[in-house]
């Protein structure tokens, strides 16, 4: 999973974090008002079957907010857990390319693309003269060695 996909799954956990939390206000607000319901069926003679009703009503909200709750506390782990995580998912997707980073160099030094080019094709054309000016060293050694008898 990169970084951005990374990025949308945590936006998505936090927006249902934040829907779930509206329907818990949501569920006990209903619930505050089947409890008041409940009480002034109680408080009347003869509201046996309200009384009944607003206490099955009751019971299925307080499920439901125990669900809805239940629900909230997972998402707050899923949440911090990814929280935790995004550093590391985010350091992987942080890569350095070498040639991108010396043409950034350059061009803040003052150089531009081609100067960097140029730079470079001396470089190596430097490197490749030491190498043969050793190795006409070595030959000329080993020639005066070979003439003049002399050994390592």
């Amino acid at each position: 999973m990169n970084i951005d996909e990374f990025k949308e799954q945590l936006l998505a956990l936090m927006t249902t974090l934040k829907l779930t939390e509206k329907d818990i206000l949501s569920c006990e607000d209903d619930a505050a008002k089947w409890k008041n319901r409940l009480e002034l069926a109680q408080a009347r003679s003869g509201m046996d079957e309200l009384i009944i009703e607003a206490e099955r009503n009751i019971g299925k909200i307080n499920d439901k907010l125990a669900d809805l709750r239940e629900e909230k506390r997972s998402l707050e782990d899923d949440i911090a857990e990814m929280r935790r995580q995004l550093p590391v998912i985010a350091s992987k997707e942080r890569s350095i390319d070498p040639d991108i980073l010396e043409q950034e160099l350059l061009m803040t030094l003052g150089y531009s693309l081609e100067d960097a080019e140029t730079e470079r094709k001396f470089r190596k054309l430097e490197k490749e003269s030491a190498v043969d000016d050793a190795l006409l060293a070595l030959k000329a050694k080993m020639n005066q060695n070979k003439d003049g008898g002399d050994t390592f």
